[in-house]
């Protein structure tokens, strides 16, 4: 049996004159023991999300600030990162995505340094990394600049999510870090395919397949299966959208995938994780709205086990009481025998990835919970 993993908590408390919630988060992560890690003179990705365009429960750029002026004490050269998404939205492709992150207040005059997207203009600026022991992924691609940094932390908000259960440090690292190929390969068994009438027949798809698999005809684009090896550089270069991913990978396979990117993100080098569980909205920060928080704010965890970071986020969660009129308020008579995700997203078990990645020797689930 695997020795505990530690983690750390703050709540929201503050009194007049006291500590505010920035203090208290530099408080906690150097409680955690973050000034172990030596930054002196090295490249930090700090992995978080922007958030959606029209979506407002994303975490406020100032928290970004507070840990990237103490990573900057410590003598480390943080970023603020995030890879794009493979969803048509505000952040599919780098200029985009940057105007949404500028928006948001992810700008260096907020937060004190630069954002960069991690894999690039149109999300093909990868590496492959190779993933130990991976049972679904022996290589996975990873957003460039994530890989080219020394040190990787993730600043989580800890949600639910509808395909993952709840989305926390392993999804931030897994899914956030995949790029737009790396993503299709996480979410779907099969391949892209095209839809036909948003196709304008530019050719571009099969400039840039190394199989030969685009195929042109009658001035529309088709995906030959048999030569297609799923990689998606199509999807990053299409211009019109029309190229897809089939989202047909099951939820229980998707969440192992997922930890097994993870492990590619984090192994053989200095990883540290926070994750802020206030405004537990129901679903994705990649919404372009969000919806009631499912239970009150709950408060800061941070911990070097991004598993065990997972898991007591979780259990928190699942000791809070329902929001009146959130969506888990309305679903929990249908689904009693559940936990507050599953009654959330029904179709999920959060379970399946935290487990996988137990195996796969990333961290443990089991904790000692210290309140700072």
């Amino acid at each position: 049996m695997q020795h505990p993993s530690d983690v750390y908590f703050t709540d929201l408390h503050t009194v007049a004159m006291g500590d505010g919630l920035q203090k208290k988060l530099e408080k906690l992560m150097l409680k955690a023991g973050i000034e172990q890690i030596d930054f002196a003179g090295r490249f930090v990705a700090v992995k978080t999300h922007f958030g959606e365009p029209g979506n407002l429960a994303f975490l406020r750029p100032n928290y970004a600030r507070t840990l990237c002026d103490l990573i900057k004490r410590l003598g480390g050269r943080p970023f603020l990162t995030d890879c794009n998404t493979l969803y048509v939205g505000g952040r599919k492709q780098a200029l985009d995505h940057l105007d949404s992150a500028y928006a948001n207040g992810y700008n260096p005059l907020v937060t004190g340094v630069h954002t960069i997207i991690a894999d690039g203009l149109k999300g093909t600026d990868e590496v492959e990394v190779p993933v130990p022991g991976g049972t679904y992924v022996q290589r996975a691609k990873i957003g460039r600049a994530i890989m080219d940094a020394d040190i990787v932390i993730s600043l989580n908000h800890f949600k639910g999510h509808e395909l993952t259960g709840f989305g926390g440090a392993l999804k931030n690292l897994g899914m956030g870090c995949g790029s737009r190929a790396g993503k299709m390969e996480m979410h779907a068994a099969g391949k892209p395919v095209v839809a036909t009438e948003a196709c304008v027949g530019c050719g571009r798809c099969r400039a840039i397949c190394a199989h030969d698999a685009p195929i042109l005809a009658n001035g529309k684009a088709a995906i030959d299966h048999a030569r297609c090896v799923g990689c998606g550089r199509c999807i990053g270069v299409c211009p019109r959208d029309a190229i897809e991913p089939q989202y047909d990978e099951a939820n229980d396979v998707l969440n192992c995938k997922m930890a097994e990117y993870a492990l590619a993100v984090v192994h053989g080098r200095p990883h540290f994780h926070i994750s802020l569980a206030i405004d537990v909205s129901p679903f994705c920060d990649c919404h372009a709205e969000n919806d009631v928080p499912i239970v009150p704010d709950i408060g800061f965890f941070a911990s070097f086990d991004p598993v065990a970071l997972d898991r007591a986020c979780a259990d928190a969660v699942n000791a809070q009481p329902a929001l009146p009129g959130s969506l888990l308020a309305k679903n929990a008579p249908a689904h009693p025998e559940r936990d507050h995700f599953g009654r959330v997203s029904p179709e999920t078990d959060w379970r399946s990835c935290l487990v996988h990645a137990e195996r796969l020797g990333i961290g443990t689930q089991t904790y000692h919970l210290h309140r700072c």
